[in-house]
């Protein structure tokens, strides 16, 4: 390999988060507390480069999409806009109720309806270019080549478009076990190749041409005796870095494999409901607890952990220069030591939980809050 199932019903939904996810579960009457924020003193700042409001997200999962200096964002009522350095751009309403965030390459721009619908947006006008039925939900943000954009439906099925004009160009699906998590995370595009995650612990390398699947990865092995003690799920959006390709499963392993042949480099046990970050000296992940792990990238060994945020509904991390950087259900952004873990700096992003993963921007970051406010920060 070389980077050249049953529904998921909302009662379903409600069971499987129970056992653990939290923070993703909408269904909890009553959510635990969350942990007192830790005082430190702060060994670096993170300044608010611009902020603005883009709508609130719902019951959805809204992220924004970075292309250089421009940000394309959208919310759950149906605003899509474009911000240079944040100034708006262009800012168009699609008139219908929208269920996942941007997609873009710097040509087009697309999102996805509540009814299925995805839309695509010229990048530079805001003009409308085309609109493609999809004939199931859709919570993750689209996956944008020049070529294709790759959706992944809620029954975990990959639907590929003509990123042109929108025809169907072809569908990936296979068998899924009985349970799953509601599944907002995303698919990698990069170069010919697609790689996703799915229930029971696959990690799936598909052809991008055809649909085709190249191989498949096991990052976990689903155990127990029951369903429910075998839901394992790949969780986030794989992390590909030169030669690697790394994922984490709920209730299962974090794993990375030689994408040059697919062999396995390591693996650990490991339970998370959001994802990992990687660069060239750690994977660090943010477990099922609300703790944040650094481990080893080339061996798997556990260099540190962070576990003074517990029930704060941790984001996924995101690893900024010498920073690792999470949000929290009360829309805090937190910034630790990469080395060490210890808290570095932590800043306010708005009221709303920080449910969506930070993502890079420029030598900095940028949050979107369930409030809808949008804030581009540097660490210093």
């Amino acid at each position: 390999m070389k980077l050249a199932s049953l529904r998921v019903v909302p009662l379903v939904a409600a069971i499987v988060l129970a056992t653990g996810c939290s923070s993703l579960n909408p269904f909890a009457s009553a959510k635990p507390k969350p942990a007192e924020l830790a005082d430190f003193k702060p060994s670096a700042e993170l300044v608010a480069l611009w902020s603005v409001d883009i709508g609130e997200s719902g019951a959805y999962l809204f992220q924004p999409a970075v292309v250089g200096e421009s940000v394309y964002a959208a919310g759950e009522d149906g605003d899509v806009a474009r911000f240079d350095s944040g100034r708006q751009v262009w800012r168009v309403d699609a008139d219908t109720r929208l269920s996942a965030g941007v997609g873009a390459d710097g040509r087009i721009a697309v999102v996805v309806t509540a009814s299925g619908i995805a839309i695509a947006y010229d990048a530079d006008s805001g003009s409308e270019r085309w609109r493609a039925t999809i004939g199931a939900e859709v919570l993750a943000q689209p996956a944008v080549s020049s070529d294709l954009v790759v959706l992944r439906a809620s029954d975990n099925r990959l639907i590929a478009l003509s990123a042109r004009d929108g025809s169907r160009r072809w569908v990936y699906q296979r068998a899924n076990p009985p349970l799953a998590l509601r599944n907002f995370s995303g698919v990698v595009l990069e170069g010919n190749v697609v790689l996703a995650g799915f229930p029971g612990g696959k990690l799936v390398v598909i052809n991008a041409a055809n649909g085709g699947a190249i191989t498949e990865l096991s990052v976990a092995v689903p155990r127990g005796s029951t369903e429910l003690e075998r839901v394992a799920d790949v969780a986030g959006t794989p992390v590909v870095g030169r030669r690697e390709v790394c994922a984490v499963s709920y209730q299962g392993r974090a794993a990375c494999f030689d994408t040059s042949n697919g062999n396995a480099l390591w693996a650990r046990d490991f339970s998370s409901s959001v994802g990992m970050d990687r660069d060239a000296r750690f994977a660090v992940i943010t477990d099922e607890r609300d703790a944040v792990h650094a481990l080893d990238v080339y061996s798997g060994a556990s260099v540190w952990k962070q576990d003074s945020m517990a029930r704060r509904a941790v984001s996924r991390p995101l690893i900024v220069g010498d920073y690792v950087v999470v949000g929290d259900v009360e829309g805090y952004v937190h910034a630790l030591s990469r080395d060490s873990g210890a808290f570095a700096a932590r800043a306010r992003a708005g009221d709303g939980p920080l449910s969506a993963p930070p993502l890079a921007y420029g030598r900095g970051f940028i949050v979107q809050g369930r409030d809808g406010e949008i804030t581009a920060y540097e660490l210093r």
